[in-house]
């Protein structure tokens, strides 16, 4: 059980990963587009592709299920208060990560466009993108965990209730 609890774990973090890199690289680039003048679609592909490497490392190397469960246990697990703590938490450990790294990114894609001494400003970039991809990856997080975790026991075997 503990083995096929690893895989559900495993199979939950790379559909997060996933999901997570793709809309918040979809936004970076697009905040990106807003300050630079245009978006670019190998920006983006090269944005998706690192941010889905941060995820998957993440998931790899961080017990997010402990961590998790620890902290929202005491919140009531199955309460809509221990699911937002949960939220939070996933959030608080892939968010700032994966939108630093994208920031810098954009940041240099679009300073190595501009003319001389011209280009995005740094600090509102990364201080406006941490805000927006916090909420954004909340707001993500809060939806689709639930919906992975529901598919991929389904998917196991393991039912509702189940201990």
């Amino acid at each position: 059980m503990e083995q096929k609890m690893k895989k559900i774990g495993l199979t939950i973090s790379i559909l997060m990963g996933i999901t997570l890199s793709f809309f918040l690289s979809l936004g970076g680039s697009i905040m990106g587009a807003k300050q630079s003048g245009a978006f670019s679609v190998p920006g983006f592909i090269i944005s998706f592709i690192v941010s889905v490497v941060i995820s998957l490392l993440i998931g790899f190397f961080v017990p997010m299920r402990k961590i998790t469960e620890s902290v929202s246990e005491k919140h009531g697990p199955g309460s809509m208060k221990g699911k937002i703590i949960q939220t939070l938490i996933s959030d608080l450990i892939y968010t700032p990560v994966i939108t630093v790294v994208m920031v810098l990114l954009n940041y240099f894609m679009a300073k190595s466009h501009a003319p001389e001494g011209a280009g995005p400003q740094l600090a509102p970039m990364m201080i406006a993108s941490l805000i927006i991809m916090f909420i954004l990856g909340f707001v993500l997080i809060f939806i689709f965990m639930p919906l992975y975790m529901k598919l991929v026991f389904k998917k196991n075997g393991i039912h509702e209730g189940q201990p």
